[in-house]
């Protein structure tokens, strides 16, 4: 594999996964599935990986057509994706990002009846929004029409692909990784990812704009 595909690999596979979060997620996954039972946590956590798995790689080979179709200019969509991913940094970094995905799962635990069978929280909220977000489709389209040949397009898929599996697997030790963590680790690693993303999206709109403007 040449240094560019490298390159392009690291960037992709980081980026995707600041965007997921896993880490993040997963105290919000423990906590949804507390009230069942083993194989029902393991249901839910291939459930929603799949859900999410098929939203990402349909805009990602969608997003190409997507674009072409509404006449937005490659740079558009890259310095539009910068912007969007420094918003979601700014949330991480003040931990904004992680107050809505607990009040969501507050919400639904609220209105479960202890009684019933546990709910199926595969696909909202744990596939959408918190694996296959906004931000996360996004930059998906992006790489994807950024790359120009099908080496290229392997390569992103298989970041994004490599961040999926990672999610399941965070997501089947959910519970002793939650336990092993903590909220304050967990609290200072999302902080750390955004800032980490906010440099990206920095780049991604420094990129734009260069070539937008066509200042090299």
């Amino acid at each position: 594999m040449s240094a560019e595909l490298i390159s392009l690999f690291t960037a992709t596979f980081v980026t995707f996964f600041v965007l997921i979060d896993a880490p993040g997620v997963a105290p919000i996954f423990a906590s949804l599935t507390a009230q069942g039972d083993a194989a029902y946590r393991r249901r839910m956590a291939f459930k929603s990986t799949f859900v999410a798995s098929i939203i990402m790689f349909a805009f990602a080979f969608g997003g190409a057509w997507l674009l072409g179709a509404m006449h937005i200019s490659i740079d558009a969509f890259r310095a539009a994706g910068g912007a969007l991913l420094f918003l979601i940094a700014l949330d991480m970094v003040f931990e904004k990002r992680t107050e809505r995905r607990e009040h969501r799962a507050e919400e639904l635990l609220e209105g479960h009846d202890d009684d019933t069978e546990p709910d199926d929280i595969s696909v909202f909220p744990i596939g959408i929004p918190m694996i296959a977000g906004p931000g996360s489709i996004a930059t998906a389209m992006f790489y994807m029409s950024q790359a120009t040949i099908w080496t290229e397009k392997a390569v992103v898929l298989s970041a994004i692909g490599l961040n999926l599996l990672l999610t399941l697997v965070i997501f089947l030790a959910a519970g002793p990784i939650v336990r092993l963590m903590g909220a304050s680790v967990a609290g200072a690693l999302t902080r750390i990812l955004g800032v980490i993303l906010a440099a990206l999206s920095v780049q991604l709109l420094i990129d734009g704009i260069k070539g937008a403007f066509g200042l090299g």
